[in-house]
């Protein structure tokens, strides 16, 4: 607990002094490169672990299918749920890339 404690009040301390540095009051030079790495990198992480979270669910949904048969309608209709909802996370990244990009 004591090292928890003196790291976040480093990283306090770390935090105001680094505060008059970004308070100048001179103007950026212009920027002759007006791609968003923000974004794309962004975007980029969320399909990546969009793809990694649906090859974990289609990975269970197959073992559980040979595990029991039986259960195949109930398997597959979680299946087809969480993908939709993992596949929601890059939908969503993608329209908050573009609402904040305008």
């Amino acid at each position: 607990m004591r090292k928890i404690v003196s790291i976040i009040g480093v990283l306090g301390a770390a935090m105001l002094a680094a505060t008059p540095a970004f308070a100048q009051g001179t103007a950026p030079a212009a920027s002759t490169n007006n791609f968003p790495w923000g974004y794309a990198l962004a975007m980029g992480i969320a399909s990546g672990l969009c793809g990694l979270g649906q090859g974990k669910a289609t990975a269970g949904a197959a073992e559980a299918l040979a595990r029991n048969p039986g259960a195949r309608a109930g398997i597959q209709f979680a299946l087809i749920l969480g993908l939709a909802l993992i596949e929601s996370l890059a939908l969503y990244t993608l329209v908050i890339v573009f609402l904040t990009k305008a």
